[in-house]
């Protein structure tokens, strides 16, 4: 097309616009689609929305979740088979990918006891509960946390609030001595694993991490069965790998692939790996409350009392000693990813992938399994749709990922397996991790990916009120609360490795997380009685499936990335200015957003009048698209982070004090978490170096539509 045709064409749509005609509307919900393939979508969504069968969750939840199923076990291989079956029956080619993981299967054996001034074993199991009946299964294990160290100590005892990094630094400002001591922190404020890194680091002998009641518990409300908050022996179980990278500890940069197959892989020697040395267990509040109920040092700081009804303090000195015993063996054990594909009829080398872990710490009614329902029930509606001749234009994958709860294991071996395919063909990565977990609708994004979750909230009916899903996720505020996205999930190694467009989204709610009694009793009771949000979020994430699917040209949101990382730099200014005042700007990054900004808009203008002429050949088409694939690469920088190089995405990153808190920018966080500005201007460099890339990728794609 001439560059004076884009120019009349662009009037048109001026004057269209202004006139409000029907053709306006589609150009601006629609993005990505034609006037005539706009109206071929409606029709598809109308039929997707109509045969989505909510019934359907249900059954596939209690299915999924009658027994504990733990990455490993034979029961976690009985949850893969239900899964791949449906999805064949579906109509989905099916494929498993295996990998041999260094890891536990169980927790071993273990103890936590008073030894002075009495000896007093404690609990480490939930109740059998006569209301829950699930909470009586035989193969029920006590808390236990992943990667432990092994050990038997014991030693006096310091309580050291959540365990962060300045909860142990302020220790350290107080005096405290941790060298030789269990610590006992609570649950919240970073991810688990940090809390015994950072025990570690400071000299502990071992760790004790419990949830606090005034976090989850009788100070919040009614505790289960009654209501949704722990009770005094609900524990919350978990792995505490950490490391400079995400997935199997003994194979950074490469897949664990099997040990009988035919593909060797370089492993390191587990004693060179950076695992966990000392012994952790969680406990209940119920035990807990036994050691820190006899504890006499100094009193806690404002802000570290917690909901146990005496005062919290420091230190048990010299009378009060506990003994910890962890026994648990690591070894290489089988995962499996189970993927299902529905091909696209016209760019089948162009991916949509969904996914969801499947392996759970017990039954994982609402995490992970909530998502796990959700995804097949939507195999079974995609696969209706395809069987009345509207399978999707690009392939769409369902993956359905092993040992999540280990440490993001499954996915992120797959990913390292297949990054090359993954950066030339990934569309998006869309996580449901959970996805069906209450009524609360929420999502976190990269930037393309925000218009896209909202443009489909519009169209799916809210059960619970004359709602919009949109709307009830809106509330009072102009628009819906987008988070950005942070650690914990399997789009790690999607987004801040290799660089694919990524979200997740679904809806939250009670939860008794990590605990064995997440169970169908718990969902059917208190989370989603009228099992009406599983067909709901279905309905949400099949038409943001669809919709990146068929559209002609992908329709990823490029203006927002201006937008965003403006917002982005005006905040990390404002960081910096807090350890150095006379800090103006990031110079050479401010002058690279006014060029990205200026040139984004210029190719959706140039897009929409492209679509609306009607006059892109498919030549044309796969080439913006081959473009549009590689925008989100332009942050990918092979010299990753300082922190570690497998997280190579300049954009986000896990924040890796926290393990779950989204980092935005991370090469000007980790700079400021050190309380230094000295490579700041290194990371100005870096970033506009990576905004100035995708703005000559935006000039390149308007360009194209020009000739």
């Amino acid at each position: 097309m001439r560059k004076y045709d884009i120019l009349k064409n662009l009037l048109l749509l001026v004057l269209l616009l202004i006139s409000g005609t029907k053709h306006a509307v589609h150009a601006q919900n629609y993005r990505g689609y034609s006037q005539e393939s706009t109206e071929n979508q409606k029709a598809v969504e109308t039929a997707f929305l109509e045969a989505v069968d909510f019934s359907i969750f249900r059954e596939h939840l209690k299915q999924l979740t009658l027994q504990p199923h733990v990455a490993g076990t034979p029961a976690n291989d009985e949850v893969a088979n239900y899964i791949a079956q449906v999805m064949e029956m579906a109509g989905m080619r099916v494929e498993r990918y295996p990998y041999d993981i260094y890891m536990s299967t169980d927790g071993g054996n273990s103890a936590v006891e008073l030894v002075q001034p009495l000896r007093l074993p404690l609990n480490q199991q939930e109740y059998i509960l006569e209301e829950d009946s699930f909470s009586a299964d035989p193969n029920l294990k006590k808390g236990w946390n992943a990667y432990s160290g092994s050990g038997d100590v014991t030693a006096q005892v310091v309580y050291a609030n959540y365990g962060t990094k300045e909860d142990f630094e302020k220790l350290v400002a107080m005096g405290v001595d941790i060298a030789g001591k269990i610590v006992i922190a609570r649950y919240g404020g970073n991810f688990r694993g940090y809390k015994a890194r950072f025990a570690e680091q400071y000299g502990a002998a071992g760790l004790i991490i419990y949830t606090d009641p005034a976090d989850s518990g009788f100070t919040r409300g009614l505790v289960y069965p009654e209501g949704v908050y722990y009770n005094e022996s609900a524990i919350q179980r978990g792995s505490i790998l950490t490391g400079d990278f995400t997935g199997d500890p003994l194979t950074p940069f490469e897949p664990a692939l099997p040990l009988d197959g035919k593909k060797k892989i370089n492993r390191m020697d587990p004693a060179e790996a950076s695992l966990p040395r000392i012994p952790v267990l969680p406990l209940p509040y119920g035990s807990a409350k036994e050691i820190l109920g006899r504890m006499s040092g100094q009193v806690v700081p404002s802000g570290w009392q917690g909901g146990l009804p005496f005062t919290y303090r420091l230190e048990g000195g010299d009378e009060l000693l506990v003994r910890i015993a962890v026994d648990q063996k690591r070894d290489f054990v089988r995962v499996n990813n189970i993927i299902g594909t529905f091909r696209g009829t016209t760019h089948p080398d162009e991916w949509i992938i969904l996914g969801c872990h499947y392996d759970a710490w017990a039954f994982g009614a609402t995490d992970p399994n909530s998502g796990t329902a959700m995804l097949i029930s939507l195999s079974e509606t995609l696969g209706k749709l395809a069987k009345q001749g509207m399978a999707p234009k690009r392939s769409i994958l369902i993956a359905h990922w092993d040992g999540e709860e280990h440490g993001v294991l499954g996915s992120s071996e797959w990913v390292e397996q297949l990054k090359e395919e993954l950066g030339a063909k990934a569309v998006a990565y869309m996580n449901f991790d959970g996805g069906v977990s209450g009524r609360n609708v929420g999502g976190a994004s990269s930037p393309t990916l925000k218009q896209l979750m909202t443009d489909a909230a519009k169209e799916v009916a809210y059960p619970y009120s004359e709602e919009s899903l949109y709307d009830h996720w809106r509330g009072d505020r102009e628009e819906p609360a987008i988070g950005n996205l942070g650690g914990g999930s399997d789009h790690i190694g999607f987004y801040m490795h290799v660089g694919v467009p990524s979200m997740s989204g679904g809806a939250g709610g009670p939860t008794l997380y990590h605990t064995n009694y997440d169970s169908f009793d718990f969902y059917k009771n208190y989370v989603d009685p009228e099992f009406q949000m599983g067909g709901t979020v279905q309905q949400w994430a099949g038409l943001m499936a669809l919709r990146l699917a068929n559209a002609e040209v992908i329709p990823y949101d490029v203006n927002r990335y201006a937008s965003d990382l403006k917002g982005h730099f005006e905040n990390a200014v404002k960081k910096v200015k807090e350890l150095q005042p006379d800090f103006v700007e990031f110079d050479q990054v401010n002058a690279a957003l006014i060029e990205l900004e200026k040139n984004s808009q210029i190719f959706n203008d140039a897009l929409t009048v492209a679509l609306g002429s009607g006059e892109l050949s498919g030549k044309e088409i796969r080439s913006i698209n081959e473009q549009l694939l590689a925008l989100e690469k332009s942050f990918i920088d092979n010299k990753g982070m300082y922190y570690g190089s497998w997280y190579r995405s300049l954009y986000a990153s896990t924040d890796p004090f926290s393990g779950y808190a989204s980092w935005i920018l991370p090469g000007i966080e980790y700079e400021l978490s050190l309380k230094s500005t000295e490579r700041l201007e290194e990371w100005d460099q870096r970033y506009a170096a990576a905004i100035e890339s995708l703005t000559t990728k935006v000039m390149a794609l308007t360009d194209s539509l020009g000739e």
